[in-house]
């Protein structure tokens, strides 16, 4: 071959291949690189495309990557959307007439590459590919403490602390330890003290189920230390989220080094308490211990607890506690308490009860006690406080001042410390009898109840008059008699005497029995009876005082006649011997003037 021949060739090779390279070219492809969905819900997969030239005899096919490409759909573009038997998405799998692969539900083991291709004939043929991330929500980790009874201090070889397990997630999670709230570096070497031995198990399910189980040497200064762990699992749109586990502590056996012995009682002690004190000491576990009071063995100890019920004051005294640890037999594990208990002595009052006073003397009375502190006294009746020495004087006793009354002793600064004693004074004397209260009724002859109340010792006798229903009860410290009859109208003018008697002396009050007042419910017709008794009022005093004027009026008629035996007249004839038995009374008018001035006149004995 000559060269023009060879370089003929060659320029129709070169453009063989570039018109191949620009054919296939003319097919675009295009989906969503990353599809996120959640295991259980559907996943849509978009396939959108380009041929130019056109063709009408297009076929797009959906493809999955496993070992091999296998396809799992197709549609021709004049043809209905078809899913591949005996693929892992048969059954699940649709696709659209816009070639949107769709798969519900959506399993784990869908997290897969799919690939559209489109073939378009002369045009060629394009691709492009879809990766499906499938994303669950793992458990919440669940964290286990060994079933071993226990971890000791000191030991050479790590001990497991705990397991931390959390179940179903995908993508697969992560499991991080914490101690004290702070995040452990993930170790799994076990040459070091402290390290994770993590698995995995990926479940018939496709997810996924993660264990770590923690190995330390701990401390002493670990036996409070608290421990959790965390998962760690991914969700779409990069949200990375977190469960936690319930916390644990560790059960850490070490060495005792020193004791306590406390009293738990908040409060000072006092006779009748119960008494508790806790010997412990600094170690795990606690070693037995053994208790002494006064350097004598007592009982009664368990546990470290040594429980008194209902101290007396000879429970005081010197409590020592001691322990023996054989993991440190040189450590000194004993303590001591001073028990005090706070006591006061019954209250003794003096006279003794009961005690009886004569009316109008003085009566004094004592209270004492002792006690292990600085200690009140009080004289009380009822709720009132009468002293605060101890010491009661009543001077002039009357019938109120008998009753029971009450000392009361207290220790302040000992809360609930006290004691009492109780006295009554019984007031003989005289029967006295109460202001009365008067009987009303509405009518005579209505029946009435009156109440005589009276004080005295020995209790009075009562004697009603005039007698009636009669009833005797005791109130406080006197003597009612109540007697129910007839308001007669003897009854109504003398009234009811109550009569009271003892050894001592008699007293006597009368009760009046009147008829109630009547009472109007309309204020208006009061006030009419009011203004009617007011006019009858006026009406007869100048009925009275024009009767007054018409006697007036007649004696001066009779004296200016003469005619009245105590006129001068009349005296002369008395003298005389001569006497008028013939008396003749005329009335007339008078002047005007006259009228006036005998009106204005008034008799010498008004002036």
């Amino acid at each position: 071959m000559d060269g023009i021949t060879f370089g003929r060739a060659s320029l129709l090779c070169t453009l063989l291949l570039w018109a191949l390279q620009v054919c296939s070219g003319l097919v675009t492809v295009k989906v969503t690189p990353t599809v996120e969905v959640i295991k259980g819900e559907s996943a849509s997969l978009p396939c959108t495309y380009t041929v130019s030239p056109s063709s009408n005899n297009n076929v797009v096919e959906w493809f999955i990557e496993q070992e091999t490409r296998k396809r799992v759909a197709f549609r021709s573009q004049s043809g209905d959307g078809k899913s591949d038997e005996g693929t892992p998405l048969s059954g699940r799998v649709t696709m659209g007439e816009d070639y949107t692969l769709t798969i519900s539900p959506v399993q784990p083991a869908d997290e897969l590459s799919f690939f559209c291709q489109v073939t378009a004939g002369p045009a060629g043929v394009g691709e492009a590919v879809t990766m499906l991330k499938v994303f669950y929500a793992p458990e919440k980790p669940e964290l286990k403490r060994p079933s071993s009874q226990g971890i000791s201090v000191g030991e050479t070889t790590s001990s497991e602390i705990g397991t931390c397990e959390t179940m179903n997630g995908h993508p697969q999670p992560r499991i991080i330890w914490f101690k004290d709230e702070q995040p452990l570096p993930e170790v799994k070497d076990k040459k070091e003290k402290t390290y994770m031995i993590p698995s995995v198990v990926k479940e018939a399910s496709g997810l996924f189920t993660i264990k770590s189980t923690l190995y330390m040497q701990p401390t002493k200064a670990d036996k409070d230390s608290v421990f959790q762990c965390t998962v760690e699992y991914s969700m779409p749109e990069e949200q990375i989220m977190k469960k936690e586990s319930d916390t644990i502590t560790i059960n850490l056996n070490y060495p005792s080094e020193t004791a306590t012995f406390s009293l738990l009682n908040p409060d000072p002690v006092k006779e009748g308490d119960t008494v508790t004190m806790k010997c412990e000491t600094d170690g795990n576990p606690q070693p037995e211990f053994d208790f002494k009071k006064d350097g004598k063995d007592i009982s009664g100890g368990q546990g470290g607890l040594l429980t008194l019920k209902s101290v007396k004051r000879s429970d005081a005294g010197v409590y020592r506690c001691e322990a023996t640890d054989f993991d440190n037999l040189d450590a000194d594990l004993s303590g001591e308490i001073t028990l005090a208990v706070n006591h006061m002595d019954p209250m003794s009052v003096t006279p003794a009860g009961p005690l009886f006073a004569k009316l109008g003397e003085m009566v004094e009375m004592q209270c004492k006690t002792k006690a292990s502190a600085a200690h009140t006294v009080q004289w009380k009746k009822g709720s009132e406080v009468l002293s605060q020495t101890g010491v009661l004087s009543i001077k002039d006793v009357s019938y109120d001042n008998a009753g029971e009354y009450m000392c009361v002793g207290a220790v302040p600064s000992v809360p609930g410390l006290t004691a009492q004693a109780h006295i009554n004074i019984t007031v003989t004397g005289k029967p006295m009898i109460e202001t009365p209260v008067h009987g009303e009724v509405g009518k005579e002859g209505d029946m009435v109840t009156l109440k005589c109340s009276a004080h005295g010792y020995p209790a009075p006798q009562f004697t009603w008059k005039p007698s009636g229903k009669e009833s005797v009860s005791v109130e406080g410290n006197k003597m009612v008699s109540s007697l129910t009859l007839e308001a007669t109208a003897e009854v109504m003018k003398d009234g009811v005497t109550c009569e009271v008697t003892n050894e001592h002396g008699t007293d006597t009050k009368n009760f009046a029995i009147a008829t109630k007042r009547a009472t109007d419910n309309n204020a208006a017709d009061r006030a009419d009876k009011q203004q009617g008794g007011s006019s009858g009022v006026v009406i007869a005093v100048v009925v009275c005082v024009l009767l007054l004027l018409l006697l007036v009026a007649l004696l001066y008629c009779l004296n200016k006649k003469g005619k009245l035996p105590c006129s001068k007249k009349d005296k002369k004839e008395v003298a005389t011997g001569e006497v008028n038995n013939d008396i003749v009374v005329e009335m007339k008018t008078e002047k005007a003037n006259e009228e006036a001035g005998l009106l204005n006149k008034r008799p010498a004995t008004e002036q």
